[in-house]
């Protein structure tokens, strides 16, 4: 299936040091056609961007700085964002935002970087690709607070991906109302993903496609390394949930991941 776009993978990881260039190859065999690189910190710039040096076309890096990543340097974290976006040309700004699951200490210094490289999103007029992953418990709500500082923010100015969408039909009508895209993984293939209950009642104009790899490997794969070339069962298990052709998720995944780009 030709023209597939992932949007979402971390394919510079060292969990690819044995067979990166095979794993790259079986991405272009089921279809892909770009695969899109989150930045973490300035400690994966070099590897990712090698990636980037060696298949322009392919491999497409973002340039961010990771909330979990956020720390009391991250102020140091965030010039070395802005040196590299002043210096290089980046599709988009990523992955930033807010995650409450492991740790809260740094929530005020998590919630300061996401709105200041909101700010660098402007300045730059780029999109952005936000994480938003829950507390554990879910007493703390990271894909609504988000939300909530993207409309402080001013939300008509920005637009782009919350990553690894999981959350209820409530919480992806905020997001979708924000004018900003649903990135749909190997969660929608969990029995218990939710997601059965999300896209059946949206539309797939507010869809792009994604792995995470090496994280959240789709079903059959639960458990093991992901690799982007598990996105064909990603857009099967769309076009099943949505009732739909894998040939339309395709085309309105790609057209929808094209549509962000400056």
């Amino acid at each position: 299936m030709k023209g597939m776009i992932e949007t979402h993978a971390h394919i510079y990881d060292a969990a690819y040091e044995e067979d990166r260039e095979e794993m790259l190859n079986r991405a272009r065999e089921v279809g892909v056609s770009e695969i899109w690189m989150p930045n973490c910190n300035s400690g994966t710039i070099s590897g990712m961007m090698a990636l980037a040096e060696a298949n322009p076309e392919f491999c497409i890096p973002m340039m961010g700085l990771h909330p979990c990543y956020v720390k009391e340097d991250y102020q140091q974290e965030l010039e070395t964002v802005k040196k590299w976006l002043s210096q290089k040309s980046f599709k988009m700004i990523g992955e930033i935002g807010l995650d409450f699951y492991w740790d809260l200490s740094f929530v005020k210094e998590q919630e300061r970087s996401f709105i200041r490289q909101l700010e660098l999103a402007k300045e730059y007029n780029l999109p952005i690709c936000i994480h938003s992953r829950n507390s554990k418990k879910n007493e703390h709500n990271a894909i609504l607070r988000c939300c909530e500082l993207i409309e402080d923010f001013g939300w008509k100015d920005l637009k782009g991906i919350f990553h690894c969408f999981s959350g209820n039909l409530e919480e992806a009508k905020r997001v979708i109302g924000l004018n900003f895209l649903l990135g749909i993984g190997g969660v929608s293939t969990f029995k218990n993903g939710g997601l059965d209950k999300v896209l059946p009642y949206i539309s797939i104009n507010s869809l792009v496609l994604e792995t995470d790899a090496p994280y959240l490997a789709p079903t059959p794969h639960r458990g093991k390394r992901n690799e982007v070339a598990y996105i064909d069962l990603v857009a099967d298990r769309v076009a099943l949930l949505m009732a739909v052709t894998k040939e339309e998720v395709v085309l309105r995944t790609k057209e929808n991941a094209l549509a962000l780009m400056p």
